[in-house]
């Protein structure tokens, strides 16, 4: 019960300024443009007499907000209005306000109620009507912006767990007869070069790069690590791990590699530049 108490004062606290500023709205619009007959009154009682009909839309403010609260803790503990209520709560801040404005324009400022007040009465308390709806777009649209963002950070955790996962997995590359098997880790794998009868694959060991040939051809080695989405053909003879490249250089229309911690540059042909530079 002590909660949902604080709940309420925590909402109410939230609204306050809104329904203020709406109130003084409605009391600057209504001395400015003056759209009511009110030259019975002097300077001062016409502030006074104002300052009630922007009093009436801030207590009708302040009424709804406290039922709808309510409401809400009541059936919803999450604080999640229905779309419903907010639609049936601006129905009734336009209704109450006119209804109110029109019996203090009435009996208390006495001006003659025509139908022309009457519209002149629901044009201005459409102000507190429209304000809240945006007040409430405004909330929902931050809502659904913390629940995305909220998504956003489970996704990001589930795809760097898949990728450390991934990247943990070992790779058997296989020479042409299936005599030798070379396993290794796929984030330790650098690059694989042709070399003539041989690939060249270059893979990290500890802290330093070492070289294993294999009898076979690139286009085999190519098809053996299709699954693996990290690896992406740079040139004719060569295949990168997207993992280990540092950065992509250019030098007089020449475009080649630098590898993390290792010396040798990487070749780049222009036939697979931009589906590098897509990748990378």
């Amino acid at each position: 019960m002590v909660k949902k108490v604080n709940q309420l004062i925590l909402l109410l606290n939230e609204r306050l300024g809104l329904f203020l500023g709406i109130s003084l709205g409605v009391f600057m619009f209504i001395l400015f443009f003056q759209p009511f007959p009110l030259d019975r009154f002097d300077f001062n009682n016409k502030l006074i007499f104002i300052s009630g009909m922007a009093g009436i839309v801030f207590f009708i403010l302040l009424l709804l907000r406290v039922f709808t609260a309510c409401f809400i803790l009541y059936v919803n503990p999450n604080n999640m209005a229905p779309l419903i209520l907010n639609y049936i709560n601006n129905f009734l801040i336009l209704a109450l306000s006119s209804v109110a404005f029109t019996f203090y324009l009435r009996y208390v400022g006495l001006v003659e109620i025509t139908f022309y007040v009457v519209f002149k009465i629901a044009i201005i308390c459409l102000i507190p009507t429209l304000t809240s709806w945006i007040d409430f777009r405004i909330k929902e649209l931050k809502q659904d912006n913390k629940s995305l963002h909220i998504e956003k950070r489970i996704l990001q955790k589930q795809i760097e767990k898949y990728e450390e996962d991934f990247l943990n997995k070992s790779i058997d590359f296989f020479s042409e007869n299936n005599s030798a098997v070379l396993s290794i880790q796929v984030i330790n794998v650098a690059f694989i070069k042709s070399a003539d009868n041989y690939v060249e694959i270059v893979y990290k060991d500890d802290d330093s790069f070492k070289k294993k040939l294999i009898r076979n051809t690139l286009k085999n080695v190519e098809l053996q690590i299709k699954p693996y989405s990290n690896f992406i053909r740079c040139h004719r003879i060569c295949i990168v791990n997207l993992h280990h490249i540092e950065k992509l250089n250019s030098n007089y229309g020449r475009h080649f590699l630098t590898l993390k911690g290792y010396q040798e540059f990487i070749p780049v042909s222009r036939q697979y530049l931009l589906k590098l530079k897509e990748a990378f």
